[in-house]
Formats: C-alpha cells, structure tokens, sequence
C-alpha cells in the first residue's frame, strides 16, 4: 500500500480502531463492473450527487470522459483526479462548469489509485482501489490480458465510510487546488441524506448485480481457468452487494443492530440441533444474514422494470399471484441465491396459514422460512430485554414464553420444542459464538468459510456466547 495513497490514510485511519478496514483483491473486470453500475444509477437518479474520482492515467479517464459527459448533467459537482495527458484538459467533458480536473503528478501515489466515490442524499456508495505492484504479483508476474489486472482496495456503500474517504480525498485536491477543496466541501455540506436510504440503495444493488451478470457472461478470455478465476470474482462481488445492503440495514437499526449475525449464530445451533445437512445449514445461515431485507414491503412497491414476472416462474411452491417481498426479488436476479430468496420471502407465512405472501400453512411453508421466522422473532424479545435489571436466564425465559404462546399459530410448534431445548443450553452456559462473514470476501458463502477473526464482541453477543 503506497504512503501517502488516499487508500493508506483511510486504512491507517481505522488501523488501531474497533473496527479495522478489510481490504479485498479485484480484478479489472470486475472494478469496470461495479463502476459502471454505480455511474449509470447516477443518470437513473435524481440525487444529483457530488462525485469525486481517480483514473491512474489521463488516458483511462479519455476513454471513460463520453459518459461522464451525461453523468455530468446528473450531478451537482465532479472532479477527477489523474495524471495529465495530452487531450487530458481539451475534452468537452472537461470544459463543462461543474466538472474540475486535478492533474496530478507522476509521482503522487494517488496516481497509482482508482476512484469512484459518490455523495447522493439517496445513497452513498464507492469502489476505492489500488493497482498492485509488480512485486505484488509475484513470481506469476504482471499479468498479460488486461482484465486480469488487480487491484487491492474494497467498495462499499456505508455512509460514515464514504463521507470520511470523500474528506480524505478533499485534502488531498487540496494540495493542488484550494478554492477547488473549498467548493467540494461546501457541496458536501449541502447534502442531506433523504429519510428513505435503505429502500434507495434496493434499487442500486440491483443494479450493481445486474451488471456483475453482464460482465460475467461477457466475458472473453483464453483459457477455461482464467475465466473461472475472473467469474469466481463477480459472484464475490454479487453476494457482497447483498451482505452490504444488509449489514447497512443493520447499522440503521440502533436499537437492535446486531440482529442478523445474533440470528446466524442461533439458526446454525438449531440446524444441529435438527441434524440438517451441511447445504442447507449454509443455506440458512446466508438467509439469516438477509433475512432483514425489505421485510412485509408491498409489491407495488418494487422497481418497475418487469423483474416480477421475470422471477416469479424460478419459485413453483409460490403461487403466480403471490406478492414477492421487494428485497427477495433483487436476490433473485442471481441464480445461486434464488432458493435463499424464496426462504426469506416465506418467513413471514404462519403455521396456521394467515401468513403472508403466500398464505402457505404447516409443512407448506418451507422448513428454513420456520426456522427463520422462529429464531428472529426470538433473538427480537431477547434484545428488547437487554437493558434491563433481568438476568440472562430470565431474559430467555420471558421470550421463549412469548414464542411459545404462538406455537400452533405463527410458528411450528416442533420448531419452539427445538428452540425449548436450545434455550435450557444456553441457561446452562451453553457457548454459542457470534460470527460475521468478512464481508470483503463474499465467495466465503459458497464455500462455507468463516471469518475466525470477526467474533463479535463479548459485551454486544454476551447473551448469546
């Protein structure tokens, strides 16, 4: 990691913090991919975000300036920073009002770096990297076909984050151009998050999966194991839209932030506890991570691009006229999550079939859509209680209680029996350790891979560990 990059004073920022910066390799395509993605929601938005970016060479930004032509007429300020080149000044792009150029020096590492931060009052995202070196590659060496190419860095949608990255990079414009950091930090001010974000961001992962897709069935490289290492990357990436959008919506609920990992950790006890095979533990265990997306939304309310008819024909126990839940829906624009999808849709079916969507009743409703509903209202009671006087064990008492009162009703009533004796485990000391998927390796998903270093803290999961 250069000294002095815009990505070395973040990671140093957050090096000695609670919550350290896991970085994460990516290759070209990949990077092409998601900021296209990103670029595009702008000229779909009416956000008119400030956007700050890094293109390395003057020449990568020439080949990308047509679009930030239309991107420029969407966005309250841009400014790009690279290493100058002929054409580099001269380019309509780089006349319009609201666009400022930085040229910087050969030798600046951020001329090393690839940008794209967004400032929207509906959404913040970002992809911040940096191309590694020769020595990085090591004795494979610099890699011939140019989507090969990787980089090291992570994007992310969290808004402290991108705030804070936006400030960084201010600074550094600042060393070239003053007035021009002045300006930036004024459109920043200026910009307050609308009330919505989180059904706003629905919309950019969705499109941010989509076009992950498209780079990966586009894909035109010589060899069998060169394109299964670049399509392995996209999928990564596919999965970590959804784990960012997610953990985000975590993040959001003060109250309860902790609630999907919380239920991960008790979905994966009662799977054992079930004897479930390994798949389907896994299975649900992703689900419990999603399990908080857009929950009980309408379907009037989803994107009106076609993608309910396009997907309902991929769920056969859901009736055609069943109402999929938003969130389910853009889960289901990727083939590897669309059992995850119909799990999370039916968590809000009861066993006594007044339950929605679907209105499925008993053995109808899939087994881990149970087990979710179940464990999540659970862990629920459980945290609404954490402030209080009461000891673990009462506190675990009072919310098996209330589950139980709704067994035969809203839940499975073999399920509470399973939860019953969970509970009495726990009372007695029972460790059931909190984890979190590292989220800048989401292909962990599919190989079952935990992050060992990612427990979360004992004062936050002490009721659960």
């Amino acid at each position: 990691m250069l000294e002095g990059s815009i990505l070395q004073k973040l990671e140093a920022a957050h090096r000695h913090t609670t919550r350290p910066i896991r970085f994460g390799v990516y290759y070209k395509n990949t990077l092409v991919a998601l900021c296209h993605a990103l670029e595009d929601h702008i000229l779909t938005d009416d956000g008119t975000p400030l956007v700050i970016t890094a293109f390395q060479q003057g020449k990568w930004y020439l080949q990308e300036a047509g679009r930030y032509l239309h991107i420029a007429q969407r966005s309250r300020e841009i400014a790009i920073m690279a290493a100058s080149e002929s054409g580099f000044a001269e380019h309509p792009t780089s006349l319009l009002p609201n666009v400022d150029l930085v040229a910087l020096d050969s030798v600046d590492p951020v001329a090393q770096e690839w940008h794209l931060i967004i400032l929207s009052p509906k959404y913040t995202a970002m992809v911040i990297c940096q191309e590694l070196s020769e020595a990085d590659y090591g004795s494979t060496g610099v890699p011939t076909s140019d989507l090969e190419r990787k980089f090291y860095g992570l994007w992310t949608f969290e808004p402290e984050l991108v705030q804070e990255t936006a400030e960084i990079a201010i600074a550094h414009i600042k060393k070239y151009n003053p007035e021009l950091a002045q300006k930036l930090t004024a459109d920043k001010e200026q910009i307050v998050p609308s009330m919505d974000r989180s059904q706003n961001l629905g919309a950019v992962v969705s499109r941010v999966v989509d076009y992950l897709q498209t780079g990966q069935d586009n894909l035109s490289i010589p060899t069998a194991l060169q394109k299964q290492t670049l399509d392995r990357n996209l999928v990564s990436n596919e999965i970590q839209a959804f784990l960012r959008m997610a953990q985000l919506m975590d993040m959001a609920d003060v109250n309860n932030p902790m609630a999907a990992a919380e239920v991960v950790g008790l979905a994966e006890a009662i799977g054992q506890l079930l004897d479930l095979p390994a798949w389907q533990i896994k299975r649900l265990r992703l689900a419990a991570l999603l399990h908080r997306i857009d929950p009980l939304q309408k379907a009037e309310s989803v994107l009106s691009d076609g993608i309910t008819t396009r997907y309902q024909e991929d769920a056969p126990s859901c009736p055609l006229t069943c109402p999929l839940v938003p969130g389910a829906q853009v889960l289901r624009t990727m083939p590897r999550l669309r059992a995850v999808a119909q799990i999370i849709t039916h968590q809000t079916e009861w066993w006594n079939g007044t339950g929605e969507p679907a209105g499925l009743a008993g053995d109808e409703i899939p087994l881990e859509s149970r087990i979710l509903a179940l464990l999540a209202d659970f862990q629920w009671r459980v945290n609404q209680r954490k402030s209080s006087n009461q000891s673990r064990e009462q506190i675990f008492t009072q919310a098996l209680d209330e589950c139980k009162q709704q067994q035969s009703n809203r839940f499975d009533p073999k399920l509470v029996d399973t939860l019953t004796l969970l509970v009495m485990g726990l009372q007695q000391g029972l460790d059931l350790p909190i984890m979190t998927p590292k989220v800048s390796a989401g292909i962990w998903i599919l190989d079952s891979q935990w992050d060992s270093h990612s427990k979360i803290s004992e004062e936050i999961g002490s009721y659960f560990t």
